[in-house]
């Protein structure tokens, strides 16, 4: 049984974290796809992010009705900053050994992989599943050897979706009060509305 994580600070989640959670199932029909909002992410810890809860709460209403995906606290939960390999540790222990574990990330973050913390314990406990990125070539098995040995046999490399949608747009399309209708479910657009989310300016960095 294939499961797979998605993991991002969410703040907001989007239709594109959804589009990519749709072409994954359809690629390796995983039996959940496990979205999993950050806690205090230590690469991103420059940036102010929105409270917990309110970034769980538009993670819940994304995924709502949607069978086969799960929301998971684990990192929200967990106290100072937020490592991946902690998470997928945590995720890996509450299923079976014969289950495979994927986790989703950008050809982007892939890249960025030597900088995170105990990067080959990451790819020793699950496999990665590199989505496109706009602006990014994708890294061929050469560049990805280079970047940590063993790293290219652990990675299915998609080329699709191409999302041109980010978080920090979002925020700052709120912030000067323009629609967000067409880059957010329904339900998370009324929810940011409603709480009066990134109102203030923010800055642009950091997307997600």
């Amino acid at each position: 049984m294939n499961i797979a994580a998605l993991g991002g600070t969410f703040d907001p989640i989007h239709s594109g974290h959804l589009i990519v959670a749709e072409v994954v199932s359809e690629r390796l029909a995983p039996a959940e796809v496990i979205f999993v909002p950050a806690g205090q992410p230590w690469l991103k810890s420059q940036r102010p992010i929105s409270p917990a809860e309110d970034r769980v709460e538009m993670v819940r209403l994304a995924i709502r009705g949607k069978r086969h995906y799960r929301l998971s606290t684990a990192e929200i939960e967990r106290r100072g900053p937020t490592y991946t390999v902690d998470t997928i540790r945590e995720l890996k222990s509450r299923i079976s050994p014969q289950d495979e574990l994927y986790f989703i990330l950008g050809w982007d973050n892939l890249l960025d992989l030597p900088r995170w913390h105990n990067p080959d314990e990451l790819i020793s406990l699950c496999k990665l599943i590199a989505v496109p990125r706009i602006g990014f070539h994708v890294p061929d098995e050469a560049t990805l050897e280079k970047l940590i040995p063993g790293l290219s046999r652990r990675v299915i490399m998609m080329d699709k979706p191409e999302i041109d949608i980010s978080a920090s747009v979002i925020r700052e399309r709120v912030r000067r009060g323009l629609s967000i209708s067409h880059l957010v479910p329904p339900a998370v657009g009324k929810y940011i509305k409603e709480k009066g989310l990134y109102k203030t300016s923010s800055p642009l960095a950091g997307e997600d």
